[in-house]
């Protein structure tokens, strides 16, 4: 290890980027800047640790939030100035309450013909993800930034045990709309049950990730 520790290329600040990826879903959730000393600290404590260019000192992830990043991985790119690390976040790793940094999607390629010829069960499945991470997304956000008049903060306003019986209705719902053989019904009932599971999933602190992982390990 400390051959490679020398190898890599700090730049004229003394700093080398790390790029932090959740271990489980390889979802990159943000971008921090690790000098010689946050990286020896992250590799002791096998918490990742950052060089502030703001405050200009050292500090721990999650030290103020609790959202702590449990170190999985640490690799080095093949120029030597990029970290990749993995890691097992705890709680969300952006700052606005969003499980990633990269939750504004800036561009996406091709037209609508172009992605409807593509790979066709692949794209909806990535598409599929894409969906239920977004909507989680906006439902953390709700935790951080409160939105007048908001059903998902009228939830969490309520409580857990208003939130069970939601999910306990939706799941009645679901059958109710499975016996009557309704194609479309089951899919509005379930799309329900969905967000109101989701809403559980945040109110308990469980990531879409942590499902995957689940399913990934039943396959």
């Amino acid at each position: 290890m400390d051959n490679i520790l020398s190898e890599i290329k700090f730049d004229q600040n003394g700093l080398v980027p790390a790029v932090i990826q959740d271990y489980k879903t390889n979802e990159v959730l943000m971008v921090g800047y690790m000098n010689m000393e946050s990286l020896q600290k992250s590799i002791e404590t096998g918490r990742t640790h950052f060089w502030s260019r703001s405050r200009q000192k050292l500090w721990l992830k999650g030290e103020t939030s609790g959202h702590f990043q449990n170190i999985r991985s640490m690799s080095v790119d093949c120029d030597g100035d990029t970290l990749l690390i993995q890691v097992e976040q705890v709680g969300a790793a952006c700052h606005t309450g969003n499980c990633s940094c990269f939750y504004r999607e800036l561009y996406r390629g091709g037209s609508e013909d172009s992605i409807q010829e593509g790979p066709g069960q692949e794209q909806e499945s990535t598409d599929g993800y894409k969906i239920l991470q977004e909507v989680y997304d906006v439902i953390v956000d709700r935790t951080v930034n409160p939105k007048e008049g908001s059903y998902t903060n009228y939830l969490f306003e309520k409580g857990l045990d208003k939130i069970l019986k939601k999910v306990g209705e939706e799941t009645a719902e679901v059958i109710i709309a499975a016996k009557n053989k309704s194609k479309d019904e089951i899919k509005y009932e379930m799309a329900d049950l969905f967000y109101h599971l989701m809403v559980l999933m945040v109110e308990r602190g469980v990531k879409l990730g942590d499902i995957y992982e689940e399913l990934r390990g039943r396959r």
